[in-house]
């Protein structure tokens, strides 16, 4: 198969594209034979990217918005609503929501993606049988993993903190936990580091998801992982309250993340819709410091975050139009230079074995965009779309 006249974004191109812009390239297979200048560089067909990476989702809980209402704005009355509808959870109707949300992620060109399972008790909950059973039967398709999303206290009971970290282990996961605010947060943030040396895990938080300049659990994050010289990966998630804080607390923040090694994961449709005002325009918003970050080395992802839920009553698992409100939040210009958020960063975030640049012997798993240039990124017609899968076009694409 031979892709003709495309533009591939720089922080896509895992090959030397000297001056050139626009290229062709051959498919050989399921991998990318060649890459090549197109002899005009004047018109492009469309942007060419890697398949896309989801670095953070909750499918369990998606698509119950209808029966536990929206939160409007309201974070912890999202949680406690959640709280109440998952006591009702069998694992048949958390098959039908877990499912329909890999469709739809598969539809849109996802091959990688990570969910948070709400984990509230020493207990496995039943989401995750659903998930291993769905692990294998989309095995090949999407490549999932999962996270044990605990809030931090739960780690304060020792023996329950260690049944979590021993099926997390069995089960091939990465430990996880929710951390805002806690109180003697440093004590059991290093329970958790406890846990993940002893099991052999890497970390994956929610923290400081909220608009809070005290609240700094990122920062004792990053000074356990470089004080315990953490080799297992660190993903953060939200890291919402950096962007209240002095310019100075923020950047040395930062300096210790890129000390550390840690990934960061900006979640722009939750948090704008669960932070800020409702009674007003909400102002400020909740977002990380993406540009802060990236000047430090540290390439943010861009991720889902909650689809149809109380957290977020919207949404799909489209990442190339989480992608478009990403550039509008936190103003990604040009929109190109960042497509990195949804592919490259996410898969090393992820520890895949691809990194997700493209070059001659990569993997065919690629997403060829309409847009034919910057300003056709984000709008609906240069969000279409084919999806191709190992060397082949997959039907039905957006």
């Amino acid at each position: 198969m031979k892709l003709e006249a495309l533009r591939i974004p720089a922080p896509l191109r895992g090959f030397a594209a000297g001056e050139a812009q626009v290229f062709d390239v051959t498919l050989d297979g399921d991998k990318v034979a060649t890459i090549v200048p197109s002899a005009s560089q004047t018109q492009a067909r469309g942007t060419l990217l890697s398949a896309l990476v989801e670095a953070h989702a909750h499918i369990d809980k998606n698509y119950t918005v209808q029966e536990v209402g929206a939160a409007q704005g309201n974070l912890f009355a999202a949680i406690e609503r959640m709280e109440k509808h998952r006591a009702g959870w069998t694992g048949e109707t958390l098959r039908l929501r877990m499912e329909r949300a890999l469709h739809d992620a598969w539809q849109s060109g996802t091959r990688a993606l990570r969910t948070h399972i709400d984990w509230v008790q020493p207990e496995p909950p039943a989401a995750l049988a659903v998930f291993e059973a769905l692990r294998e039967e989309w095995r090949g398709r999407i490549a999932l993993q999962f996270v044990s999303l605990t809030p931090l206290d739960v780690f304060a009971d020792l023996a329950a903190g260690e049944r979590i970290a021993r099926e997390v282990k069995r089960a091939g996961g990465v430990l996880g936990a929710f951390v805002y605010r806690n109180e003697g947060i440093v004590h059991k943030l290093g329970r958790v580091f406890d846990l993940a040396q002893q099991h052999g895990l890497g970390l994956d938080f929610h923290v400081d998801e909220g608009l809070d300049a005290e609240a700094t659990g990122l920062r004792s994050i990053a000074q356990l992982v470089r004080a315990r010289d953490f080799k297992l990966g660190v993903v953060c998630g939200h890291c919402c309250s950096l962007s209240m804080q002095d310019d100075a607390v923020a950047n040395e923040t930062l300096a210790l993340c890129a000390g550390a090694g840690i990934h960061i994961v900006a979640l722009p449709t939750t948090n704008l819709y669960l932070q800020g005002a409702w009674d007003r325009t909400p102002v400020p918003r909740g977002i990380t410091r993406i540009h802060e970050a990236a000047a430090r080395g540290l390439r943010a992802s861009l991720a889902t975050d909650n689809v149809q839920d109380a957290f977020y009553p919207y949404g799909s698992y489209d990442l190339v139009e989480t992608f478009g409100l990403g550039v509008q939040m936190a103003h990604l210009a040009p929109a190109s230079d960042w497509l990195d958020a949804i592919t490259v960063s996410p898969a090393k975030a992820l520890g895949l074995a691809w990194d997700g640049r493209i070059a001659p012997g990569c993997p065919a798993d690629l997403v060829l965009l309409a847009a034919t240039g910057e300003h056709e990124l984000i709008g609906p017609r240069g969000r279409e779309r084919t999806v191709i899968r190992a060397g082949r076009i997959l039907e039905k694409s957006l």
